[in-house]
């Protein structure tokens, strides 16, 4: 009997199309198509912004919820963290995503690794008026780590042994023992500080955050409203109000962003960038993002339990062909995209090599042919199971694609584990963790590499923990419990006169604090 998990923890993102630019210069600005020209223009001075400007943004997936406590996905990290929402800490993303102060000015880790001390910034306030202190730090944390918290993030802050505040203005957590992801794990929800007695019920409809920006109005299946703070405590956005457009359909986005009626268009379809890179009305910013289009392979099957099989198929994919045919994506070789600190290139361990999968599958007893079905989201394009297909079909594998709605694939592959193959975007930052679980939807099992992940969270540098997560990174690409298609290379089309727009791993998070607009 499979094991059932809660849907609720899952951290995937069903992508309309597939976003990016085949091996792109990560971080560029191109107008008019000219990457060796590129870099964003710097903000003009206020006197020369709209301070009153309505800034309009095309994302393409909507929440499900605004429940910040208890609702899984991207979409809601991408509209509401460091906007609405704000933690001790938080990530200037882009290379190895350095964390930086949110609601404290500083912190200091013990000798011992045990305990961490923050200091809080100066008058911040949530959205109702009242003082945030330390006392609205330690009841969230806490709500994290109650015993039977329905907190989405709970696992990740296992470590947190207690919280107390010393001062209104500091706080001391102290561990059960070391915990190198500690300070990355604030930078996620699970760090959001909350107003002590918060109802995370009513999350939904209201909410009383301390970010620079208030939750105005959400009208289901089309916008999202936010409006500037002006008693927000740090720097003031720059403008007034920011209305998020989710658009699903690839064209209906451009046009809107032709036509005038957005500002920037966030995960712009690769195979559309033409009419914005040959106008000088628009920039492409290229960037990083986390997005790995995964291949799993269900090892509670037998046929898949077989590892000729696994490696076998690997070895019959083309990757430099999917992105051809996609129009997106880097190759990775792993379920670690580069701005990871434990990031190793391995796109050469199962290079495209289809007269030896024929060999691998012989060897394994399947030299006469084996078929075998993949659950693919309807969402995706087509273009990517297609050359599944036909790549399986050269070694003599029949695919069977067996297109199902996101929340079919929810229940069936990854709460129930009823699947063969599977592919789906993993968008989630640093989710490594996954593969270190025998009960993920994996069914990968791999004693060493639990053990390393372990390891690395108790070791003593981020130097140790870095070593430990690229050996077992190493070990997990040479297991082969899936298939690692591509990384999504991210492009955002940003209207002239626009300034301030976030760049890198704005699948997850899209602050609006520089976010301008000139007169």
């Amino acid at each position: 009997m499979r094991r059932a998990r809660p849907v609720a923890v899952v951290a995937l993102v069903f992508a309309v199309w597939l976003t990016g630019v085949a091996c792109g210069t990560g971080g560029d600005v191109v107008p008019g198509g000219d990457p060796s020209k590129a870099t964003q223009a710097a903000t003009p001075p206020d006197d020369q912004l709209n301070l009153d400007a309505t800034a309009n943004v095309r994302f393409a997936l909507e929440p499900v919820s605004l429940n910040t406590f208890t609702t899984a996905g991207v979409a809601l990290d991408q509209a509401l963290l460091d906007n609405v929402y704000q933690g001790l800490v938080t990530v200037d993303a882009g290379a190895q995503d350095k964390i930086v102060p949110g609601l404290a000015t500083s912190w200091e880790q013990s000798p011992d690794g045990l305990s961490y001390t923050f200091r809080l910034v100066q008058n911040a306030k949530f959205h109702d008026g009242s003082p945030l202190t330390s006392a609205d730090v330690v009841w969230s944390l806490q709500q994290q780590i109650a015993p039977g918290s329905k907190s989405l993030r709970a696992a990740e802050l296992a470590s947190i042994a207690s919280v107390s505040a010393p001062d209104p203005a500091t706080v001391t957590i102290q561990l059960k023992q070391r915990d190198t992801n500690l300070l990355w794990n604030l930078t996620q929800r699970g760090g959001i500080v909350y107003k002590t007695g918060t109802d995370f019920a009513a999350l939904d409809g209201a909410e009383n955050g301390s970010g620079p920006f208030r939750l105005a109005q959400w009208n289901r299946g089309s916008t999202l409203t936010l409006t500037r703070w002006d008693d927000y405590w740090g720097p003031k956005p720059k403008v007034a109000k920011v209305v998020f457009h989710y658009i699903i359909d690839a064209n209906t986005a451009n046009n809107a962003e032709l036509t005038g009626q957005l500002d920037v268009q966030t995960a712009t379809d690769p195979t559309l960038l033409q009419p914005f890179t040959d106008s000088d009305k628009f920039s492409v910013l290229r960037g990083t993002s986390t997005d790995e289009y995964t291949l799993a392979f269900n090892e509670a099957n037998p046929i898949l339990a077989n590892p000729d099989v696994r490696h076998a198929i690997r070895q019959a994919l083309d990757k430099k062909a999917i992105i051809k045919a996609v129009g997106a994506g880097i190759q990775i070789g792993s379920p670690v995209p580069p701005q990871d600190p434990w990031y190793e290139d391995l796109t050469a361990l199962d290079e495209y090599n289809p007269e030896n999968a024929k060999k691998l599958l012989a060897k394994a007893g399947y030299g006469n042919g084996l078929t075998l079905s993949v659950e693919y989201p309807n969402h995706y394009v087509t273009a990517l199971s297609d050359i599944l297909v036909s790549n399986l079909k050269d070694v003599g594998i029949t695919l069977n694609v067996r297109v199902v709605e996101f929340q079919t694939w929810l229940s069936k592959v990854y709460k129930n584990h009823d699947y063969e193959l599977s592919v789906v975007n993993h968008a989630e930052a640093r989710d490594v963790n996954n593969y270190a679980r025998a009960d993920y939807y994996f069914g990968y099992d791999n004693k060493q590499v639990q053990q390393w992940y372990r390891e690395a969270r108790t070791a003593d540098s981020e130097d140790a923990r870095n070593a430990l997560l690229r050996k077992m990174t190493r070990q997990i690409a040479e297991d082969a419990p899936c298939d690692w298609l591509f990384l999504v290379e991210l492009n955002t089309v940003v209207r002239k006169g626009v300034y301030g727009v976030p760049q890198h791993e704005t699948n997850n998070r899209f602050p609006l604090t520089k976010l301008a607009v000139a007169k």
